[in-house]
């Protein structure tokens, strides 16, 4: 296989996803003899190790440009493509919203070029919808928890590497359209979208930026049907967007590098339609009508800017980050009665907005051969602070008071090799913060409880230590532990409180989610033939999961016992020029403790975890300008039992399979993809396993999506 000269690598371990593999094979890999198995590459930005082997010895995915290529043929929808991919992610939502889509039965933290996304102080679950796909050139995706970046990760990291510069002096343009349409076609059942992308390189500066606009009609289900549009949490259908992104950069000198990024993207819903409530009981789907909403409709807005500094430093790399991240998401309408609590036949219609404004700092300094012996030593700061606070538009009430979160966090990463063929990793990271928060008063539903304010810290030492064994050119063996930290959606359980003289710093639901991530995996890679078997356990003594409470019709926070163990595999061929077959598979189950104190007794229901799912593909070129993919996604089904047995809910299995085909014009290339080509009916699985006639939700029936591309 080909090597890479700047092995920057998280993981021996081949992705999980088959088709989302980092190759690098030649084209012909048959003809060639075996060679070492190429551990996969990924940037600074995801391992936080610069010139590294290895930095935790995790399963990894990485979705390359000509993944991403071929997928957004069907989708704009990020969360959809990596339901496509990765097995051991969540079946996508199809909405604005990514709340219920989890990686290993957690929640993954998502990044842009470093730089999170979340929200986790009031989760508005819209991490995945911050820059439009136009604009990405690769996802890199760390598989269960850790500590690299902080708060956040418990299930994993998804990190969005953006698009670069050209590599030499000069200039390009990119250009791409794309159009769908539900089949047979209905008026509303259309879309489109366009992104202009152009760079220059000149000398030591280079400039990458563009534009893109989306709008999306209603999508319709196999039945012919409008699926229901949520009108509060969002959605992309009946929605436009537009993004406008930049980079700028400098060669200072020999080995220093100043880079600018900066990034607005904007979605928003147009209202012109509401939701009809379905029957899950009948198994009736939920569908839309036109109408207009109660309120404006929700929309996602981010804002962000992004300064990268590297250098070669005394023999080793030093790299520096600063960035601001101003994050607005709207949430729709909702009839509220008594709100006031003045008047039990009173209504009232409102409507909130989360807004969340993140500072940070990421520094690091790393330097190999340590001492004269095959050590690398890496040492690294993170800064951050967010303020984050949940408004209510119409009556100018605080929802979420305001709230501070401020951490100072030192790590240090270690790796040594004994010999040629066994790598050890290990590192510490010492979380330190503290949460901010004033005296405030609950929403008048709550009883206007006045609530004292508090300054409760958080501190916590994360460890990680791996080590991998190449046994042959063509095998590795890895074994691993880490540590993630998170903090459960404070602004969720600040906003409930419905008791008198309550103070934040007696709560005991901000303390700090540790959760833990134990693997085991073994390789092969011959360049022919390839496959993965990886193993984990992830338990936590204090987790943060999420309840349903039919009565109110909300999700709640509940701090419990977890437990996630799970298994992940793949396996393929690669056969003549161009043609690759290949099947991934993930399992995961988990429980968490129903009482008090007790042990985990109970399955996490679906909004917490996937269901077993089975990926596969066929890729054939079938000519120089002709290549297709075939590709299936199988998603079994699954009971959820409480813990004296009895079925709490279940979730009815189905396949999809799409088909996509790509075909080289004498200007550009032409791209058409067919989702969902059986036209299977199914209802998704957010839907299935969340009583709730609102959200009981159809998938996508078939649908056709044409585009072109141009590079010149």
């Amino acid at each position: 296989m080909l090597r890479t000269n700047r092995p920057l690598c998280l993981a021996i371990a081949l992705a999980l996803s088959a088709p989302a593999l980092a190759e690098t094979a030649p084209a012909d890999a048959g003809a060639e003899p075996a060679e070492r198995l190429e551990r996969i590459t990924v940037s600074a930005s995801t391992s936080r190790t610069p010139e590294s082997d290895a930095a935790l010895p995790n399963t990894i995915t990485v979705i390359t440009a000509e993944d991403l290529r071929q997928q957004l043929t069907f989708t704009n929808d990020l969360s959809v493509v990596l339901a496509n991919l990765v097995p051991a992610f969540a079946p996508g939502r199809q909405k604005m919203t990514s709340f219920g889509e989890s990686l290993r039965g957690r929640q993954p933290l998502y990044l842009v070029d470093g730089v999170p996304q979340s929200t986790p102080l009031r989760d508005g679950s819209r991490d995945a919808h911050t820059i439009d796909p136009a604009f990405i050139d690769r996802v890199e995706i760390i598989h269960g928890s850790n500590a690299l970046h902080g708060l956040g990760g418990s299930g994993g990291i998804i990190n969005i590497i953006t698009k670069a510069a050209p590599g030499e002096d000069g200039t390009f343009h990119d250009v791409s359209v794309n159009a769908n349409t539900a089949l047979p076609d209905r008026a509303d059942g259309s879309g489109w979208r366009a992104a202009y992308l152009f760079g220059a390189r000149s000398g030591d500066v280079d400039f990458v930026g563009g534009a893109s606009y989306a709008r999306q009609g209603m999508y319709y289900d196999a039945n012919g049907r409008r699926i229901a549009v949520n009108n509060v949490q969002g959605d992309l259908m009946d929605a436009a967007g537009n993004n406008l992104y930049a980079k700028l950069g400098w060669n200072l000198a020999p080995g220093q590098r100043l880079q600018a990024t900066i990034n607005r993207y904007d979605l928003e819903g147009d209202g012109d339609y509401v939701s009809v409530p379905g029957d899950y009981r009948a198994g009736r789907p939920a569908t839309s009508i036109k109408g207009p909403p109660l309120a404006r409709p929700p929309r996602n807005r981010s804002d962000s800017l992004n300064l990268d500094y590297s250098a070669k430093i005394a023999g080793g790399d030093a790299l520096a980050q600063l960035f601001f991240v101003d994050y607005k998401g709207r949430f729709g309408g909702t009839l509220y009665r008594n709100f006031f609590g003045n008047d039990p036949n009173a209504t009232w219609i409102d409507q909130s907005q989360n807004v969340s404004q993140k500072t940070g700092g990421k520094f690091s300094y790393s330097r190999g051969d340590v001492g004269g012996v095959p050590l690398r030593l890496t040492f690294g700061l993170d800064l951050i602070r967010d303020r984050t606070y949940q408004r209510m538009i119409v009556s100018d009430l605080d929802w979420v008071p305001k709230t501070t979160y401020e951490s100072v966090s030192p790590l240090v990463q270690a790796e040594y090799w004994v010999g040629e063929n066994v790598m050890i990793a290990g590192g510490l990271r010492h979380e330190s913060g503290r949460l901010k928060v004033g005296d405030y008063v609950t929403l008048p539903q709550y009883g206007a409880q006045h609530v004292a304010g508090g300054e409760p810290s958080m501190r916590d030492t994360l460890p990680n230590l791996g080590v991998v064994w190449h046994v042959t050119d063509a095998l590795n063996v890895y074994a691993s532990y880490a540590e993630g930290y998170n903090v459960a959606d404070v602004g969720r359980i600040l906003r409930a409180i419905d008791r008198p003289g309550q103070r934040v710093d007696d709560l005991v639901d901000l303390t700090p989610v540790v959760s833990d991530n134990r693997e085991i995996g073994i390789e092969y890679d011959d360049s022919r033939w390839f496959g993965q078997l990886a193993a984990y356990w992830s338990d936590s003594d204090l987790g943060s999961i999420l309840v349903y409470d039919p009565a109110a019709q909300v999700y709640n926070v509940q701090r419990q016992a977890t437990k996630i163990k799970g298994l992940e595999a793949s396996a393929g061929l690669r056969f003549g020029d161009g043609h690759k077959v290949g099947v991934a598979y993930a399992r995961a189950d988990g429980q968490y403790a129903s009482l008090p104190d007790g042990e985990p007794d109970t399955d996490l229901q679906g909004i917490n975890i996937a269901p077993n799912r089975l990926n596969a593909y066929w890729e054939q070129r079938w000519a120089d300008d002709l290549s297709t993919r075939l590709q299936a996604s199988k998603n079994y089904d699954r009971g959820f039992d409480s813990a004296a047995g009895n079925r709490i809910a279940a979730f009815r299995g189905y396949t999809t399979v799409d088909l996509y085909a790509r075909y080289a014009l004498p200007v550009g290339a032409l791209s058409v993809g067919v989702e969902n080509v059986t036209n299977r009916q199914y209802v998704s699985y957010y839907s299935q396993t969340t009583p709730s006639n609102a959200d009981y939700a159809s998938g996508r029936g078939r649908t056709l999506s044409v585009g072109w591309s141009h590079r010149f």
